[in-house]
């Protein structure tokens, strides 16, 4: 793997609540210098990440319904459009995880499909469903998953970052067993070093959510030109 490939495998993330508009403007700086796929904020910053990455090859993300996932549906739907007219071409969503532990499948399909008809209203947008996987049992994130795939999702993902319990190799191996190559897989939740993205990677995982983007991709770069 190049470093170049790594790069475009990365969400660069800042989604914090103490984030400040220099540390949002020094994100999307880094995200032009290293080549990174795209930079992941909360909703409020779409607009200003939207002007600082004119012109350059990276997307904007931000987050619906985060970090707990308990907003009521159309509220996310109507985030989720929100987003998209400021300038998000992906939306990184939280499902109702009570929902789900509480086996109210129909809540939870729909809760996802009320997001992803928003996306489907303009070409282009990725929708990725966060299980909060350090919270479910294993047949709930099963269940997550094909839920998320039945309501067209692009992505399962794994966590907030902000749960107890961070992103697992195993999560991610499981998730990407059960959507196959049909959907992408997007780890995040703790990645903080080289080793660690490169075995979510080897798990199955296409994408990866870190805030330490610059230190994994600096590790990299040691690593494959020996200085």
């Amino acid at each position: 793997m190049l470093s170049s490939e790594l790069a475009k495998m990365i969400d660069h993330s800042a989604l914090r609540p103490e984030t400040t508009k220099d540390q949002i403007l020094r994100l999307c700086d880094e995200a032009r210098v290293f080549g990174f796929c795209a930079v992941c904020v909360a909703p409020v910053w779409v607009p200003l990440v939207k002007e600082a990455l004119k012109g350059a090859l990276v997307r904007v993300a931000t987050v619906i319904g985060f970090p707990h996932g308990n907003t009521i549906r159309e509220v996310k739907a109507y985030e989720a459009g929100l987003a998209i007219e400021e300038g998000a071409h992906e939306l990184d969503m939280v499902i109702n995880i009570g929902a789900l532990k509480s086996r109210d499948h129909e809540a939870v399909f729909h809760d996802i499909s009320a997001v992803v008809e928003s996306a489907r209203r303009e070409q282009g947008i990725v929708v990725k469903v966060i299980l909060e996987t350090s919270l479910l049992t294993e047949e709930e994130k099963v269940m997550g998953c094909q839920l998320a795939e039945k309501a067209g999702a692009d992505f399962v993902k794994t966590s907030t970052g902000f749960a107890a319990g961070g992103v697992t190799t195993a999560d991610v191996a499981l998730i990407r067993q059960v959507v196959g190559n049909r959907l992408g897989v997007k780890a995040a939740g703790g990645i903080r070093d080289l080793q660690t993205a490169l075995a979510m990677i080897r798990a199955g995982a296409d994408r990866l959510g870190c805030s330490a983007s610059v230190s994994i991709m600096k590790e990299f770069l040691h690593e494959e030109t020996g200085k």
